[in-house]
């Protein structure tokens, strides 16, 4: 077994039951508007917002067909709420006008999107239609860092870098186990060390 075996083993005993931690009830169109309304927020805070914002705006021809200042209002205590709204209206638009409202999965087309970037394409690539894909966010990029994963920098790099060693059947679960580590052990500033399962194979401990 090398290294990147026994990580993914480790992370799967640590974390036996893994998922996405967006509410997003099987929908995709709500992992769709919750992925993007995710950058720079908690997901904590993403979840109270849609409990309301949902209700409002069922389907995506409804966002699409709202006013700016509607979205607005609904997503006012999320991060970026202004950009945000513009994102959300002006991605539903393309998505009802070119889509019929069903969501690609190619990453050519959810590209096209606007507010989906790769992180987010991956996220929904790998949740929504099993198709793999490395979520390279902070915890992913530090943590991969750390154990000589990737260069632990570049979120293209490190997506790379994990594509080509972790099974494509693996890499959604894995990512959501990396933030889940990354939120109790290996925390940015302060990496509890002592109990971590990883720490034989990382350059920081070292």
């Amino acid at each position: 077994m090398n290294k990147t075996e026994k990580i993914i083993e480790l992370l799967e005993k640590r974390y036996p039951e893994t998922a996405c931690g967006l509410d997003w009830q099987g929908d995709p169109y709500r992992l769709l508007i919750m992925a993007i309304l995710s950058a720079q927020c908690t997901d904590a805070r993403v979840n109270i917002v849609a409990k309301t914002l949902f209700e409002r705006f069922p389907k995506p021809a409804d966002m699409a067909s709202a006013e700016l200042e509607e979205i607005e209002t609904e997503i006012r205590s999320v991060g970026l709420y202004r950009s945000k709204a513009r994102a959300l209206k002006e991605c539903c638009t393309r998505l009802t006008e070119v889509y019929d409202g069903i969501l690609p999965s190619e990453m050519e087309e959810l590209l096209t999107l606007r507010g989906v970037g790769r992180k987010v394409a991956n996220l929904l690539r790998g949740d929504i239609f099993g198709l793999g894909g490395i979520v390279a966010d902070t915890h992913c990029i530090r943590i991969s860092g750390r154990l000589g994963l990737s260069n632990g920098k570049d979120p293209l790099k490190t997506e790379r870098d994990l594509q080509a060693i972790i099974p494509i059947e693996k890499q959604s679960d894995f990512c959501h186990r990396m933030v889940l580590f990354g939120r109790e052990v290996c925390i940015a500033r302060s990496p509890k060390c002592d109990i971590c399962e990883l720490k034989e194979f990382c350059g920081y401990n070292k």
